[in-house]
């Protein structure tokens, strides 16, 4: 049994159950003597709903993951190598290939907005970055991935004209500022994500509170009414306990008149 072995099984469970398995397989690596193995499982950290659901993408769906992360080797080589044309084709079957796998998660219809919006992040890394790809086709994900890089535009391959600098300038100009209504609408949505996630947090914290506080009290009921019935109990002892060692009193005294009783009767 390795790390890799035991974080795949770990990941494919849904969070809920993560905690409790995590626990079992360090107690279990502990019980077979491999000490530093129980420490290195029991540092894997609990997934977040969207880490998980691509988690499961990549285990339930891994012909469509595999199908986006083509892509996305494809399209990075495309960038390395300036090809606008390439560029323009596999960013509209990105969107395609994205989109459906994106449909395909919230099927399982248990994300909220703000966890939709972190696995869409993630896909977008996975395409973007190898390393983020290595780490969703590996589906032991505990967090959502960022990309925050800018991919290289293609490079013109012959001068232009004075007339189409001006036209492209006009174009980019028009580009730059749908690009900038783009990421203050993005930065926007990221927020709201935030402010969501918190709140989310909030409530689980309040009714882990809640929870935890009727028990603490339920506990503490039940704690003062068997230390109440111990008391009783050890008053009762001790009243036992001395009428015990008045009859046994009674009992030396009644046995050495008896002898002395007998022993004048012998006489």
């Amino acid at each position: 049994m390795d790390l890799d072995e035991v974080a795949g099984r770990l990941y494919a469970l849904p969070p809920s159950e993560f905690t409790a398995a995590r626990t079992a397989e360090a107690r279990a690596a502990k019980d077979e003597g491999d000490a530093r193995l129980s420490r290195d499982i029991a540092k894997l950290r609990k997934p977040t709903v969207s880490a998980s659901a691509v988690n499961r993408a990549a285990r339930e769906h891994p012909r469509e993951l595999a199908e986006l992360l083509d892509v996305g080797e494809r399209l990075r080589a495309a960038w390395a190598e300036q090809d606008a044309g390439a560029l323009a084709e596999l960013a509209r079957l990105r969107g395609e290939v994205t989109g459906r796998l994106g449909r395909l998660i919230r099927q399982w219809g248990d994300l909220s907005p703000a966890a939709a919006t972190e696995v869409d992040q993630t896909l977008d890394a996975a395409v973007v970055d190898a390393d983020a790809a290595a780490q969703v086709r590996r589906g032991n994900l505990a967090k959502p991935l960022n990309y925050s890089g800018f991919a290289p535009a293609p490079a013109l391959r012959e001068r232009p004209s004075s007339r189409r600098v001006k036209a492209v300038e006009r174009e980019e100009g028009a580009e730059g500022e749908k690009l900038a209504e783009r990421e203050k609408a993005a930065a926007r949505e990221e927020a709201r994500a935030r402010e969501e996630a918190r709140a989310k947090e909030r409530r689980e914290a309040e009714a882990a509170h809640e929870e935890w506080r009727q028990a603490l009290e339920a506990i503490t009921k039940e704690h003062d009414e068997r230390a109440e019935k111990v008391a009783d109990l050890e008053r009762k002892l001790a009243k036992a306990r001395k009428r015990l060692a008045e009859t046994r009193q009674r009992l030396e005294v009644a046995r050495r008149e008896e002898r002395h009783a007998r022993q004048r009767l012998e006489r």
